[in-house]
């Protein structure tokens, strides 16, 4: 996980959005490979080795994505700076947005095994949102976690773009701007 990440990270538990603190036990570069996060608010707290935060509640996704390129596209995102979220099988376009998107920050949340962590990409595993409010330039979100599109709209920027699968959401919440097939694109309000 990247350091920085831990700005944009909340405490999965019931509560009014609060801070993690981190405590690294092992960096490689500006990546965390082992360490603890929590909360200072409930006492949650998680601990790693492996480079993937667990947040409980995570799997790795096994669901196709319907489409395979033009996430950066739709995201409408130029210019380095800031994090977007891929989560579910949304996290499979890591390796195209990490080389068309240099100097954007990624989190893959529960996405395919095939995508590892590295220097751009962060790898986080999670039943809940981990991701705090106006936190993020942009979330694209597979089939398999279409129930979190109220928790991406909130994370993303207001003017921001949300992609996702299936049913759009709704319009006093997002402009949706664009579909194709079963893939909308959304503006947050």
């Amino acid at each position: 996980m990247h350091i920085e990440l831990t700005d944009h990270l909340r405490c999965p538990q019931e509560h009014d959005e609060a801070y993690l603190v981190l405590l690294p036990d092992k960096m490689d570069r500006r990546q965390v490979v082992a360490g603890h996060l929590g909360c200072p608010i409930c006492g949650w707290n998680t601990a790693w080795t492996d480079n993937v935060p667990d947040f409980g509640g995570g799997w790795r996704s096994v669901e196709p994505l319907p489409f395979e390129s033009g996430a950066e596209a739709l995201l409408g995102i130029e210019g380095p700076g800031g994090w977007i979220a891929l989560a579910g099988s949304a996290g499979a376009l890591a390796p195209e947005l990490m080389r068309i998107l240099p100097g954007v920050g990624i989190v893959a949340i529960n996405s395919p095994a095939a995508i590892g962590p590295d220097q751009t990409v962060s790898v986080i595993l999670s039943g809940g949102w981990p991701l705090k409010g106006h936190s993020m330039r942009g979330v694209v979100l597979g089939r398999d976690a279409a129930g979190s599109m109220m928790s991406a709209l909130s994370t993303t920027l207001p003017g921001l773009r949300v992609v996702g699968v299936g049913k759009p959401p709704d319009e006093a919440l997002a402009a949706v701007i664009g579909r194709a097939g079963e893939v909308w694109v959304a503006k947050k309000r």
